[in-house]
């Protein structure tokens, strides 16, 4: 009967079914002999190396076809996965197995019609070009061939065929895989592959990953609208450009990601269309504009990376109520104007980084309120106002970072709550008031500390509270108005310390300096320009110390030798240390101790191989130069001797191939002639060894040297003409020239000023203020000059500065009118020589001049009126000489006074008593300088002034001593320019 089934039927169809879903679970079916073949045959291509998979981020490196045996069933090998039904090879996962040789074009895998996946990711193909083959796979839905040495489909410099042949496998790839939905790419160099050629991707595809592909020109955007596509990542393919759709862009992307590309302009609205998008990262890329307010309405979005861009405008107010997102990074971009203040922002946010923006105003009051918050970064903002007390339930906060600011008033006390703090920079704001570290105590998980340039003072006893900060590696209160003692046991139970700064504050040594606790993983140590009497105990223990500047502190006694056998800097500047200086460790690579009374000879230098920074002035050295400088070091950058009363001749041991910049022999008693091997340094930029006894001809084989800038051979015994340079391209960069008070004689070096492109059109680059030196280091080059009538030392030395003094010689002959081309030039003196005839009007070209001194001359003729342009002289010194005619009016030339002309007799008018109708022309009197040096050597010596000049270009000169020539004992140097300096006998 219809729809009757007996018992016995029934319990024979289940058995039925029951029977067929057993055969189709297991694996009845082995793989085919051909199949098996065609791996095997595979596999014997490859080589194992463990090296070609070294980069493998998410499996540990397996050999997997090691395991494969002849005469096993090939879909039960490693990294095979076979149909249940047929047999075939579906899978074939082959990722970090170490497998190096080339890839044949024509393998054999290709027989593999079946195959559905294939991975070869982190391997070494050896750069081996990807076949059209890899197209024959009609049924691949995923290929990943990322990190696999493939190079590009196209190759390079291959020949027309070729190319042609290789563009059909760009074609069989992105064509034939109709149903491939996973590509991945990633570190395939297809940097001649047209970014075209992807313009017909399969409809089917849900992810392609390109990163670090080399990628250039414009990437289609059609892209960006497959129906299918969910993640797309194009970053680090610095030259490949692009723009998002600005319309009907209803794509299901969840990840999109364009770091480190040159994809540019504004970001479109059409951003808010994307409704399924969860993360967006668009770091280092071009884009500008401000930031779509449209984004606000993707409230998927767990992450948001807009970093480093050009973003401007103000933080739109509708990303506030993205109620997902985890991450938003927006830091480094020209964001400006203040917070959006939504009372239930980001609920949960996890990071925030507005960091290097333009931000300002006060901070709202959400951003202490955010529960989950980990990460706060508002660093290098324009931000005013008191940081607020944070909220209980932030107990996530690990990183709060504040720094370079205009934050004031104290630091607030619930940031002691934040238990799971580990890193706190609240450095570079306006901070004030007494802080006691006991507020840091019961943070036990923080491993950075930074106070730094606040006005924070400290409470009296600190010793106890901040012992427990156990986990602390880096303590930065440097730049505070600190003061008080330390104690030495201080900082004894904090075993992980690495980085100590307690520079800039008023702080000195409590009376027990007799620790024995060391802290041995201590590597950078600063407590200069405090009043640290001695070094504390607990550092000559420290077996790891790496830096440790001491300077300008109140350091007495003797150094008997230095403790820490691998200290690389070490600072001891401006202290009261006496005795001989000790043997240098043999890893020292920057020392410096100069401005302190240290005797005795250079002996204990020579043992330094890999010093780089060497700074031994200021001192009492006595003795001639070791002849070991000639092959110190290979590395050694800058040495500087300057201000001692070392004597003898300069070594001539200098050696080819040392990188020195920087050699500063100034005010010593060196003498005999100037070594010419020092054109062995080729990167010489600044000599300087004025102020001494040398004996010798213009040293015409400076001409070697194109890296020079500054050359200083004032005040020595220098003689004869200088003659032109046998090269057109001489000196090119040569800014500082200064031969004063010498013997040379002849007429003024026209051939080398021609050279002086240094001076010529020195433009701003907008870069700002900077100086000569080793950045490295921090380290800036020196040097003494005349300024103004006064011989003061540049600390610091301006990479725009310029000038000539060739004063007080016995050149002769006419001004030539090439020096006006040298219009960047700041300051020329020409004064105390024998130069005749009229004053070049070529002079108002140098329209940058702030200081000329012609006098003590023979000059004749009137005062050019062209001088009037010279806007920005503030220094103008033409006394004695033979001119006639009206003094120029206006302008500067109205604040020149009296001794300016005085020694003219034919000069008349303001500021002179003697008006222009009085027809007084006499001659001059004698000026009041030897026209010839007296045969004992001696020169002309000025008197003694302190002064504060005003430095036309907008910086002042400290207190100077101003000399134009001082033969008998050496100048004493004040402070100039920037920073004080003490100088102690």
């Amino acid at each position: 009967m219809m729809g009757y089934h007996s018992p016995t039927f029934c319990l024979l169809l289940c058995s039925h079914f029951i029977s067929v879903l057993c055969s189709s679970s297991s694996p009845t079916h082995l793989c085919s002999p051909n199949q098996s073949a065609v791996l095997f045959q595979f596999k014997t291509h490859f080589s194992i190396n463990q090296t070609a998979s070294k980069d493998c981020e998410y499996s540990y490196p397996k050999a997997k076809t090691t395991s494969w045996k002849k005469g096993t069933d090939c879909c039960l090998r490693d990294g095979v996965s076979c149909d249940n039904i047929t047999g075939d090879v579906i899978s074939l996962d082959l990722s970090c197995s170490c497998l190096s040789g080339t890839f044949p074009s024509n393998t054999t895998l290709f027989l593999l019609s079946s195959l559905q996946r294939l991975d070869l990711s982190f391997n070494d193909f050896r750069k081996s070009e990807i076949s059209s083959n890899f197209g024959r796979f009609p049924s691949l839905t995923h290929l990943d061939l990322s990190y696999s040495w493939f190079s590009d489909l196209l190759g390079f410099q291959a020949p027309e065929p070729i190319l042609k042949l290789e563009k059909s496998a760009v074609n069989g790839i992105v064509r034939n895989l109709t149903k491939v939905r996973e590509i991945d790419l990633d570190g395939i160099d297809m940097s001649s592959i047209d970014p075209k050629s992807f313009v017909n991707l399969s409809y089917s595809l849900t992810s392609l990953s390109l990163l670090g592909c080399h990628l250039r020109g414009k990437f289609p955007d059609n892209i960006f609208k497959l129906p299918n596509i969910e993640y797309l990542s194009l970053d680090e393919n610095p030259k490949l450009t692009g723009q998002f759709p600005k319309s009907n862009w209803s794509s299901p992307l969840v990840v999109l990601s364009a770091s480190v590309t040159s994809f540019s302009g504004e970001l479109p609205e059409s951003f808010g269309d994307l409704k399924s998008l969860t993360g967006l990262v668009l770091i280092s890329s071009n884009f500008s504009g401000s930031i779509p307010r449209s984004l606000g309405n993707v409230t998927q979005l767990e992450f948001l990376y807009l970093s480093h861009n050009y973003f401007s405008g103000k933080i739109p107010y509708s990303l506030t109520n993205l109620a997902t997102l985890g991450i938003l990074s927006l830091e480094w971009n020209q964001l400006e104007g203040s917070l959006p203040d939504n009372p239930n922002a980001f609920p949960n946010l996890g990071v925030l980084d507005l960091s290097n923006n333009l931000l300002s105003g006060t901070t709202p009051s959400w951003l202490y309120t955010i529960p989950l918050l980990n990460d706060l970064n508002l660093g290098n903002n324009q931000f005013i106002g008191h940081i607020s007390e944070f909220q209980n339930r932030l107990l996530s906060l690990n990183m709060l970072v504040l720094e370079n600011n205009s934050f004031r008033g104290p630091i607030p006390s619930s940031i002691s709550k934040l238990v799971n703090l580990i890193f706190l920079d609240l450095s570079s704001n306006k901070l004030n008031g007494t802080i006691s570290l006991d507020m840091f105590s019961e943070l036990h998980n923080l491993q950075y500390l930074v106070l730094s340039s606040n006005t924070l003072s400290l409470s009296s006893d600190n010793s106890v509270t901040i012992s427990k900060l156990v986990n602390l590696t880096f303590l930065d209160l440097s730049s505070n108005k600190l003061n008080g003692t330390i104690s030495s046991d201080m900082f004894s139970e904090l075993h992980n310390l690495q980085h100590l700064d307690l520079s800039s504050n008023t702080l000195s040594l409590g009376s027990n300096n007799s620790v024995t606790n060391v802290l041995r993983n201590l590597e950078y140590v600063d407590l200069s320009s405090n009043i640290f009497n001695e070094l504390p105990r607990f550092l000559q223990g420290s077996k790891n110390l790496r830096v440790l500047d001491f300077s300008n502190n109140r350091i007495r006694g003797r150094l008997s030798k230095f403790p820490w056998k691998d200290i690389e800097l070490l600072n001891l500047r401006s202290n009261f240390i006496e005795g001989d200086l000790p043997e240098l460790p043999p890893n020292i690579r920057f020392l410096s101790v100069s401005n302190n009374s240290l005797t005795g000879t250079l002996s204990g230098i020579c043992n330094a191989k890999f010093i780089e920074i060497l700074d031994l002035s200021q001192n009492d050295f006595s003795g001639v130069i070791p002849q070991c400088i000639g092959s110190f070091s290979q590395s050694l950058s800058s040495f500087n001797l300057k201000m001692n009363k070392l004597h003898g001749a300069i070594p001539s041991t200098f050696a080819k191939g040392c990188a020195l910049k920087n050699l500063n022999l100034n005010s010593n008693h060196l003498e005999g002639p100037l070594t010419p091997s020092i054109i062995n340094y080729k990167e010489m930029q600044v000599l300087d060894v004025g102020n001494n006894m040398i004996n010798d001809n213009f040293p015409h084989w400076i001409q070697a040297l194109s890296e020079l800038q500054v050359l200083v051979l004032r005040s020595n015994k220098f003689h004869g003409p200088v003659t032109a340079p046998t090269s057109p391209r001489s000196l090119l960069k040569l800014r500082i020239v200064d031969l004063s008070c010498n013997y040379f004689f002849g007429p003024l070096p026209t051939g080398y000023i021609k050279n002086f492109k240094g001076m010529v059109n020195i433009l701003d680059d907008g870069k700002g203020v900077r100086y000569m030196g080793e950045r490295n280091y921090s380290y800036d080059y020196s040097v003494a000059i005349a300024v103004k009538g006064f011989e003061i030392e540049l600390v610091k030395i301006l990479t725009i500065f310029t000038s000539i003094d060739l004063s007080s010689n016995n050149f002769e002959g006419q001004i030539p009118r090439d020096i006006g081309e040298l219009s960047s030039l700041r300051g020329l003196n020409l004064s105390h020589n024998n130069l005749v005839r009229h004053i070049p009007s070529s002079l108002r070209n140098m329209t940058r001049l702030e200081w000329l001194d012609l006098s003590s001359n023979k000059l004749s003729g009137q005062i050019p009126t062209g001088l009037l342009d010279l806007t920005f002289l503030s220094s103008f010194n033409v006394s004695y000489n033979q001119l006639v005619g009206p003094i120029p009016k206006g302008k500067q030339f109205n604040t020149f006074e009296n001794g300016s002309y005085q020694g003219n007799e034919g000069l008349c008018g303001v500021p002179l008593s003697r008006g222009c109708n009085d027809n007084v022309l006499g001659q001059p009197p004698p000026a009041p300088w030897m026209n010839s040096h007296e045969d004992d050597g001696s020169k002309l010596e000025f008197g003694w002034k302190v002064v504060a000049i005003g430095y036309g270009f907008g910086f002042i000169f400290g207190a100077v001593i101003g000399c134009a020539c001082l033969r008998t004992g050496k100048p004493k140097w004040f402070v100039t320019l920037f920073e004080a300096r003490r100088r102690r006998r």
